[in-house]
């Protein structure tokens, strides 16, 4: 679990599966029917996974949901970042970022805007160099 994580929570547990989507639905600002939306997975389906009964999911709805949440399988599961060094951390998924976006007031929108136009081009500056040393 990331330290920004650990921050909103409050304090490192180790959780199951229940209790990271519940984290994870919660840290997101998702609702449990976008969350189904998004996933593909019924509203029903994901109610009895956050409910007491503690019910597991099938390996194709767990990757569903942790695709739209921005996390592994592994992590919803055990509380724990893959094993794999060499994978990267997931982003969340766009439309949490554009909710995160237009929370912001006008004036951090035109920042975050402006930021992510100077990376853009810092990006395409990088490539143009590399191609000509090639």
């Amino acid at each position: 679990m990331s330290s920004e994580k650990n921050a909103f929570l409050g304090k490192n547990l180790q959780m199951g599966f229940k209790e990271n989507l519940k984290f994870e639905l919660a840290y997101s600002g998702m609702l449990v029917k976008e969350l189904a939306a998004l996933s593909g997975v019924n509203k029903r389906t994901i109610d009895n996974y956050l409910n007491v009964h503690n019910t597991m999911p099938s390996a194709d709805a767990a990757v569903r949901i942790a695709g739209v949440l921005g996390v592994s399988v592994e992590y919803l599961v055990t509380g724990h970042k893959p094993q794999s060094p060499s994978s990267l951390p997931q982003l969340p998924g766009p439309r949490v970022i554009l909710r995160n976006l237009e929370s912001l007031s006008r004036r951090d929108q035109k920042i975050v805007l402006n930021l992510i136009k100077c990376l853009k081009e810092m990006d395409e500056s990088e490539k143009k160099k590399a191609d000509g040393v090639r």
